[in-house]
């Protein structure tokens, strides 16, 4: 049987339309799924005030899975099982929701760690049109949270790198509890590649290049200990997801036509595809910054090596976001450039200066960690004035068309 052949039971039910259709993506949950499935049904039969529809997705199960979930169609009047052979949390959900007819499309985990109270929260802001995707965050204010120290460290360590090497502004990509337009969703789905556990990352990545609103739930979370998800494979598989969406935001091979109710809510002309590109070469910038600040403090004065260090990482940076980020090519106006781009670096030289002589003076004993402490806070800190200048002045379209002509 191929990954494509999917079977539905009961299969009356496949022409119902609901409101909301809510995915539960299993593979070998035998233990779990029947008790899950009905404390769903029973709940949103109680408290939620929509038409619902809930898909259990078998990925291929060798357990008695399969057989649960076509029991589960059989007795439940709002459940369908639907069957794939392969495995992928993310092949379950594209399939789902590329087919689904409801307005609204939902994932959870079948353990149902999410306390169940959020779940309109989440869909409420999308079913108004106040946005078009709808995510649960566990590191809100209010949120609570038991999980294991190494689920923890894992995941916030996964959701910092996406917000330093990706931009990400949504602040928890792996919680089991999401929701989105299904028109929006589905224009989604064909720019992402993933059919595993960074599916989703991924889907908020192309959403949120293309300017689409992601609303965040707190929520209550209460982790499975008994998980069969292996953490560290799947934290690598996210980092290479990561490294592929990186490429295809360099070579700008993200783009999607969007519903035309979606496109209202795009960012500015240009910021959606610039601000990854300007974050990624901001990273490497800064490492490469820290790195030599480091060497050069072995041979000459903090002063000194934050100037060299700055002044040379400055150059390389104005370089690659004119080439990369703004899409300027040629040596025109090139020296220009740098040295409308240098008042940043003037800027930046002049606060971090600044900083290290008053930690001289305050903490005459300061060690050359505590410096670079103090001078990286300034330089991170100036990183939107960056921005700012070389979009809004230095390559600001009009400026550019004039140049060329």
């Amino acid at each position: 049987m191929s990954e494509d052949l999917v079977r539905l039971e009961p299969p009356e039910q496949s022409t119902r339309t609901y409101l909301t259709e809510i995915v539960i993506p299993i593979y070998n949950e035998e233990k779990v799924l029947a008790t899950s499935i009905r404390r769903l049904n029973n709940y949103l039969s109680k408290n939620f005030p929509y038409p619902f529809l809930i898909t259990i997705a078998d990925n291929g199960s060798t357990d008695d899975s399969w057989k649960l979930a076509t029991e589960l169609s059989g007795e439940l009047a709002h459940v369908r099982a639907v069957r794939l052979e392969a495995k992928g949390r993310g092949r379950a959900l594209r399939h789902v929701w590329s087919t689904s007819e409801a307005e609204v499309v939902c994932y959870m985990d079948v353990d149902l760690s999410i306390d169940l109270d959020a779940f309109l929260p989440l869909v409420a802001p999308v079913l108004s049109g106040h946005s078009d995707l709808a995510i649960g965050t566990r590191y809100a204010t209010g949120s609570t949270v038991a999980r294991t120290l190494k689920r923890a460290v894992l995941s916030r360590s996964y959701n910092f790198l996406l917000r330093t090497t990706m931009g990400a502004r949504f602040s928890d990509a792996q919680c089991g509890f999401k929701a989105g337009r299904r028109d929006v969703v589905q224009a989604l789905l064909p720019a992402v590649d993933d059919n595993k556990w960074f599916f989703d990352t991924e889907l908020l990545l192309v959403a949120q290049r293309h300017g689409l609103r992601i609303h965040e739930v707190p929520v209550d979370c209460l982790d499975d200990p008994d998980t069969s998800v292996d953490l560290f494979r799947t934290a690598y598989d996210d980092l290479l997801g990561m490294a592929r969406v990186a490429r295809r935001v360099v070579s700008d091979a993200l783009r999607v036509p969007l519903p035309p109710s979606a496109r209202r809510a795009t960012l500015p002309d240009g910021i959606a595809r610039q601000l990854p590109r300007f974050a990624i070469i901001g990273v490497l910038s800064t490492v490469a910054y820290l790195v030599l600040f480091l060497l050069l403090r072995t041979v000459m004065p903090t002063l000194g090596a934050n100037a060299v260090a700055l002044v040379s990482t400055a150059i390389l940076n104005t370089a690659a976001n004119r080439r990369f980020t703004f899409g300027v090519r040629g040596a025109a106006d090139a020296i220009r450039h740098q040295l409308e781009g240098g008042i940043d670096f003037a800027i930046r030289l002049a606060l971090s200066s600044a900083s290290v002589l008053v930690l001289n003076v305050s903490w005459p004993d300061a060690s050359p960690t505590i410096e670079l402490i103090v001078v990286y806070a300034v330089v991170a800190l100036s990183t939107v004035l960056r921005f700012l200048l070389l979009r809004n002045w230095v390559f600001h379209p009009r400026r550019l068309r004039e140049g060329s002509r």
